[in-house]
């Protein structure tokens, strides 16, 4: 069924506007737009895929046809939304939701991650957590203590001492000397 389609590399809110902009220029009907995710009011054509595809790949975005992608696309999506909307899954597992969301074996999923990404989930669930604080660090709005508390951790000393693990940097070295954060969409 082509009315449900998978996109790669959708990482925040302002992909989600870009993707739904281009929706509405090539006059395509959609019910719901979310990250790594449109669902199409109609099925499309051949041609209007192809059409919407080109307008992807300009602003960075691809269309995912292979199931195995599809679902490596599910995780990382479902990742990224777990580290930047951490109240909404109430202190779950990564394991659990994952499953639950994605509908199979946690097993199977780290399986197919490995092998399509060449990194564990979670070596790529711990560098999006590290982006997210470096760029809760560079905003300045919360302390350390504010930021563990809003990533999950207990302490300030065991955000730091992951932290430090990850980067090489102490949160308070990354705040004076603001090394560069990773797109999302490149980790």
């Amino acid at each position: 069924m082509r009315n449900i389609l998978h996109i790669k590399n959708m990482v925040c809110d302002r992909c989600l506007a870009s993707v739904k902009n281009i929706l509405e220029q090539q006059e395509l009907s959609y019910s719901k737009v979310s990250l790594g995710r449109i669902e199409l009011n109609q099925e499309i054509s051949e041609e209007q895929l192809r059409s919407l595809e080109q307008e992807l790949n300009k602003t960075g975005f691809e269309l995912v046809i292979e199931r195995s992608d599809k679902i490596v696309n599910g995780i990382k999506a479902l990742i990224i939304e777990v580290v930047y909307r951490r109240g909404d899954f109430k202190n779950k597992k990564l394991s659990e939701i994952l499953s639950e969301g994605l509908h199979y074996d946690y097993s199977h999923l780290t399986g197919m991650f490995s092998k399509a990404e060449d990194q564990s989930i979670q070596n790529f669930y711990n560098k999006v957590k590290t982006e997210r604080i470096k760029e809760l660090l560079e905003y300045d709005e919360l302390s350390i203590a504010e930021i563990a508390d809003e990533m999950g951790y207990s302490s300030a000393a065991y955000l730091a001492t992951f932290f430090k693990k990850e980067t090489g940097l102490k949160p308070s070295e990354y705040k004076q000397e603001f090394v560069s954060r990773n797109s999302l969409d490149r980790i």
